[in-house]
C-alpha cells in the first residue's frame, strides 16, 4: 500500500488551507505538513474575485511574512457609504457613512485580488517546506485512536495525527466524517465581476441595498472596482448569460454614472448564496476551517475574515499543544479551538442572516424602519466606531495572537 505519514494534512489549497499550513509550519518548524487540493495545477490563477481583508487578517498575513508581497496589489478602503433605494429611484440618499481607519494610517480593510493573496501564500508554503499536491481529491477517510487516513482518488493513503478540512462549503471531508450542517438557501446568487471605470474611486466602497439584495462596489487598485451584485437566482443566471451590451446596460442602471464610463473586465460569474453552519467544528483527528465550517452571505463582507480567524485560533491551539507534548489531534486539544470559534461564528451567521432578510426586500414598513436605523447610527459616532472595530476583526487580549499582529 502506498502510504505516507505526516503530522498534519491540510485538505484544500485556497487561502484558508494555505494560511493554516503556513501558520502551523512557521510556529512549529518540526511539524511535517502537506496540502492536498482537488483543483488542477494553476487553476487558482483564473480566479477573478477579490476580497475585503480586514485589519486583523492583514496583521495575520504580515506575521506569516506575505503581506509585503500582497500590498502592492492591495487597495485601502478609505471610506464606505450605505444607501437604500430601488433601481428606478432618481436619487440615492446616503443613510450611513464610515471613515476607513481604525488607527492613524491603518485602514479597517483592504481590497485584495484573490489571485495575489493565494499566489503569495503558495510561494511562502513552498519556501518553508510545505508540500502542495494538486489534482489530489480526497476519496475516503478513516479515523482511529492514533491517526486519520485520507484516501486519494489516485490510490495513495495519507496518514496524519491531524487533518484540517479547508475544502470549502461543500466539504467532502466534513461529509465523510459524518458532521451535519444547518443550511438555508436564500434563493439568491451573487454576480461577481471586475469593472473598469473612467474616474478614480478614491478608495470609497459603496453598498446599495436594493429590493433583490445588496449591490456592493468595492475599490481595487487603479480605476477598477470589484462588484458583488445580488439578484434572485433566476435573474442572476439570466444576466450572466446576456451579451455584453445588455449586461453593461443593466449594470449601469445600478452602478450609476458618478465614476464615468464603465467596462467589465474578464467576464462575470454567479455564485449561489446561502447560510451553512457545521454542527461540530471538530472530531478526533479532524478540524474544520473556513467555509467547510461556515458559509455566510457576503452582505457583511466577513466570509474571508471568518476563515482567517479560524486559522489564527487553530494554529495557536495546535502549536501550544505541540510545545507541551500533547496529542495535537486529540479531542481534548481540538475542543479548545471549537470553543474559541463557535460563538463568533454563530453570531456572525445570525447577523448576516438577519441583515439579508431585512435588506433583501421592498416591504415599505421594513424599509422605513431600516432607513431610520441607518440614519440613527450615522448620528452616533460611538456606535460607528464600534461597527468599524467589529469589521476590522482585531480581537482583545483574549483573542488569537496572530490577529493582534503577534507571533504564536
Amino acid at each position: 500500500m502506498n502510504k505516507q505519514t505526516m503530522d498534519i494534512l491540510v485538505c484544500g489549497g485556497g487561502y484558508v488551507g494555505l494560511s493554516a499550513a503556513v501558520a502551523l509550519k512557521l510556529a512549529g518548524p518540526s511539524l511535517e505538513i502537506a496540502i492536498i487540493d482537488a483543483a488542477p495545477p494553476e487553476v487558482w490563477r483564473k480566479d477573478q474575485r477579490a476580497s475585503a481583508v480586514a485589519a486583523g487578517a492583514r496583521r495575520l498575513l504580515s506575521q506569516l511574512g506575505v503581506w509585503n508581497e500582497i500590498e502592492p496589489e492591495a487597495q485601502p478602503i478609505n471610506e464606505m457609504i450605505v444607501t437604500d433605494s430601488r433601481t428606478s429611484d432618481p436619487v440615492r440618499p446616503v443613510f450611513l457613512t464610515f471613515g476607513g481607519e481604525i488607527e492613524d494610517g491603518e485602514p479597517f480593510a483592504h481590497m485584495v485580488a484573490n489571485v495575489a493573496m493565494v499566489g503569495a501564500l503558495r510561494e511562502k508554503a513552498r519556501e518553508i517546506g510545505v508540500a502542495i499536491h494538486q489534482s489530489t481529491p480526497a476519496s475516503g477517510l478513516e479515523i482511529d485512536e492514533h491517526e486519520a487516513r485520507v484516501e486519494t482518488a489516485g490510490g495513495a493513503t495519507l496518514a496524519a495525527r491531524l487533518v484540517v478540512a479547508a475544502d470549502g462549503v461543500k466539504s467532502r471531508l466534513r461529509d465523510m466524517a459524518g458532521i451535519r450542517t444547518q443550511h438555508w438557501d436564500y434563493g439568491q446568487s451573487g454576480i461577481v465581476a471586475t469593472v473598469a471605470h473612467e474616474r478614480p474611486h478614491n478608495g470609497r466602497a459603496e453598498e446599495h441595498f436594493m429590493p433583490s439584495g445588496p449591490f456592493a462596489i468595492l475599490p481595487l487598485s487603479g480605476n477598477r472596482s470589484s462588484l458583488v451584485w445580488t439578484e434572485r437566482t433566476a435573474d442572476a443566471e439570466r444576466l450572466v448569460n446576456e451579451d455584453d451590451f445588455i449586461f453593461e446596460a443593466e449594470l449601469e442602471r445600478r452602478f450609476g454614472h458618478h465614476l464615468g464610463e464603465l467596462r467589465v473586465e474578464g467576464g462575470r460569474r454567479a455564485f449561489p448564496l446561502g447560510l451553512t453552519l457545521a454542527r461540530d467544528f471538530v472530531k478526533p483527528r479532524l478540524a474544520l476551517a473556513g467555509d467547510a465550517a461556515h458559509g455566510i452571505h457576503p452582505i457583511a463582507g466577513q466570509g474571508l475574515n471568518l476563515g482567517f480567524r479560524d486559522v489564527a485560533a487553530l494554529a495557536e491551539t495546535v502549536v501550544e499543544a505541540n510545545r507541551l507534548g500533547l496529542d495535537i489531534g486529540s479531542l481534548a486539544v481540538l475542543e479548545r479551538y471549537q470553543t474559541w470559534r463557535r460563538f463568533d461564528t454563530v453570531r456572525m451567521g445570525v447577523t448576516s442572516d438577519l441583515l439579508t432578510r431585512m435588506f433583501s426586500n421592498d416591504v415599505t414598513p421594513i424599509r422605513m424602519i431600516r432607513d431610520f436605523g441607518l440614519s440613527l447610527v450615522d448620528r452616533m459616532p460611538g456606535m460607528k466606531r464600534y461597527f468599524i472595530g467589529q469589521a476590522a476583526g482585531i480581537p482583545d487580549a483574549s483573542g488569537p495572537r496572530l490577529l493582534r499582529g503577534e507571533s504564536i
